[in-house]
């Protein structure tokens, strides 16, 4: 009976969609004001019942009602706790249960921190979110019900989640995904919204940038904890594969990148108004192909959820209708966004549209090699593979450019800018970058290598331009006698995702360039040295887990006779399916990772395994998380509050509830 509840609170969520999509924008077109005030509560409704849908199927997890056909097919009573509740998103129907509860959070979030804008545009962005949520719930109610039971008899144990899934990055890493995929669905709201009223000022390129800040810096989150994941997880040592699944993230990541600095041109600058929607359109895009890819039946992987085409159809048609409709709306609204001010070829604003035009090659790029492979095999019935020489190929010299860019744009000035003055200001820095991208891995790791020289070049001309610019500021700005403080969140938050890219690059270029990876035999007593690093194999004993068994090795590591740790890699088996498992061990610091995965038994105790050295690749997470702070710092910059305060007070004094364009 208790998941009979959780469909109901769905068909219900359905319902208030509806009336959520329909009354609020047709208020908003006629001048309804009752209308157009039911949109937050509204919201607040869908909110509540798809809370209750998704905590039912949560409980039916924790009781291990495998009457229930995705408990059942996801977990199993030997399941520890933590991995059975977060099972819910281990299979398709749940993780799309969560997807929808995720996006009417930020659809309620929206209502709740939106009370200074005007009540016109408010129901105009909530219904469009409304319109949204209609598609998938109908998706779920339609062809992947969360609900679905067993009968006439239920199973008395489940066929358990996947051995790869059970994992701690597991139950941060599709949530952290999730929530940043649709974030961008609030800031494609804004963007209809804006097209719909016909105002596509400023002021709704300010109302954007927080929201478009803070989806950046989850998403950002979110792919780095699933580079971790891939890392310690599947044994290979890698942190990115380019995996046709994983694509579709770094693509809407991309074009989130370029819309959070387009959104602060058109802000600033009242130019680049049909560029910036285009993007939000196009980031909004790239959440939803990722949907598509993973659950149309297309790929068969981990990552991929459903093998039935009809799912893959109905997902086609959400995307052919809502993202085919913002076009033909952008089409239809083109006249409307003239640029209000000009500028000249050497400026910011040029700057900032060559970085957002490399930003969009790439992801274009990323989404030609991702999806080529399957329209081919489609058409022909032939498998055709594209691998990381493509990707690598492309992708690394666009991103090469735009880090020299990233370093040129805080220096140029908006609507026109000397080139004299660039020199001025950058010649030395580049003199000097060089001169450390060479030293640095020569005298740090004693080798050469002319692709991580580039790297560190790259990575020490963005550090370097960030203190000179920053010591340039504070120093015009002596006279206040506010030093450091004179400079606003928002500026903070720029360098220091700049910041993070730079730890990002010498993260990349050490590791990818000077790690070692040696496969050998050992039994035990037996020791090999890698590096500066001897392993010593001491032996293997059996253990039991929760749910698994396993092989666990001890291996001792020294270094110049003096014992730095001891690695203990698994070789598990887990007791429901049968599945083998193989558990990395890794001594993690720093400079350098010790990474050890276990392989076959041989005879006389033996064991294969393969040992890596890889330098500096926390560097890269260290980097994302830089870079993730950096859009959450400029999202909370005091003078979007101070707005919103001053929007407040007008709209009070005039006695209307709203604000006028004009207080924008």
């Amino acid at each position: 009976m208790i998941p009979e509840l959780g469909q109901f609170s769905l068909i219900l969520a359905l319902l208030l969609s509806v009336l959520l999509s329909a009354l609020p924008i047709a208020g908003a077109h006629r001048g309804e004001a009752l209308w157009m005030s039911l949109a937050r509560p509204l919201s607040a409704g869908v909110f509540v019942f798809l809370s209750i849908s998704l905590a039912i199927l949560a409980y039916a997890f924790a009781t291990d009602d495998f009457s229930v056909r995705i408990v059942y097919a996801q977990s199993n009573s030997l399941l520890p706790m933590q991995y059975k509740l977060t099972a819910l998103w281990g299979g398709h129907e749940g993780s799309f249960l969560l997807w929808t509860w995720m996006l009417s959070g930020w659809m309620l979030a929206v209502a709740i921190y939106s009370k200074s804008m005007p009540l016109e545009f408010v129901s105009r962005v909530l219904g469009v979110l409304g319109f949204l949520l209609i598609g998938y719930i109908l998706f779920m109610l339609a062809t992947s019900n969360p609900f679905d039971r067993i009968v006439p008899l239920a199973p008395t144990d489940g066929a358990d989640l996947n051995t790869a899934l059970q994992d701690f990055a597991f139950i941060v890493h599709p949530p952290t995904l999730y929530m940043g995929y649709v974030g961008f669905s609030v800031v494609f709201a804004f963007a209809i919204a804006a097209l719909l009223s016909g105002r596509l000022d400023a002021a709704w390129a300010r109302w954007s940038r927080p929201w478009a800040n803070v989806a950046w810096s989850v998403l950002t989150l979110g792919i780095a904890l699933g580079s971790w994941w891939a890392y310690y997880e599947l044994g290979w040592g890698g942190w990115w594969a380019w995996d046709p699944v994983e694509n579709p993230p770094l693509i809407t990541w991309l074009f989130g990148t370029a819309l959070i600095h387009s959104l602060a041109v058109t802000e600033k600058r009242g130019v680049f108004k049909s560029w910036t929607v285009l993007l939000a359109i196009l980031a909004f895009s790239g959440s939803l192909l990722g949907t598509f890819i993973t659950r149309s039946g297309l790929l068969t992987s981990v990552h991929a959820f459903a093998s039935d085409p009809s799912r893959g159809v109905f997902i086609l048609a959400i995307l052919g209708l809502s993202v085919g409709g913002a076009l033909l709306l952008f089409a239809l609204r083109a006249p409307l966004m003239k640029s209000e001010a000009g500028f000249g070829l050497l400026s910011r604003e040029v700057f900032l549209l060559t970085n957002n035009v490399l930003l969009v090659v790439a992801a274009a790029s990323v989404f030609l090699g991702t999806l080529f492979p399957m329209v081919y095999q489609a058409l022909t019935d032939d498998l055709i593979s594209i691998g990381p020489p493509y990707f690598n190929l492309i992708f690394v010299p666009l991103m090469m450019v735009l880090v020299l860019f990233l370093g040129v744009g805080p220096y140029s000035r908006w609507k026109r800018t000397s080139s004299t003055y660039l020199w001025q200001q950058l010649g030395r820095v580049a003199l000097a970058s060089i001169v450390l991208g060479v030293l640095i891995p020569t005298v740090v790791l004693l080798r050469f290598s002319l692709p991580a020289m580039v790297s560190m070049t790259l990575a020490a001309w963005i550090v370097l331009t960030i203190g000179k610019d920053i010591r340039s500021r504070v120093a015009n700005k002596a006279q206040l006698k506010t030093g450091l403080r004179s400079l606003s969140l928002s500026y903070y938050g720029m360098q220091a995702a700049h910041l993070g890219v730079a730890i990002m690059l010498v993260g990349i270029g050490l590791t990818s360039y000077f790690s070692q990876e040696r496969g050998i035999l050992l039994g035990p007593g037996d020791s090999v040295t890698l590096n500066e690093y001897e392993f010593t194999f001491i032996g293997t004993e059996r253990i039991q887990g929760p749910n698994y068994q396993a092989d666990q090795a001890s291996i001792e590591v020294t270094r110049g006779g003096n014992p730095l740790t001891t690695l203990t890699p698994q070789r598990r088996i887990y007791l429901a399916s049968g599945t083998p498992s193989t558990e990395m061990a890794i001594d993690a610091g720093l400079l350098r990772d010790l990474f050890v995965t276990l392989g076959e038994p041989k005879e006389g105790g033996a064991w294969s395994m393969t040992l890596y050295v890889k330098p500096f690749v926390r560097w890269i997470w260290l980097g994302s998380l830089f870079m993730a702070f950096g859009a959450c710092l400029a999202a909370a910059d005091k003078r979007y509050r101070r707005l919103r305060l001053r929007q407040e007070q007008a709209a009070k004094a005039r006695g209307t509830g709203g604000l006028a364009t004009a207080s924008g």
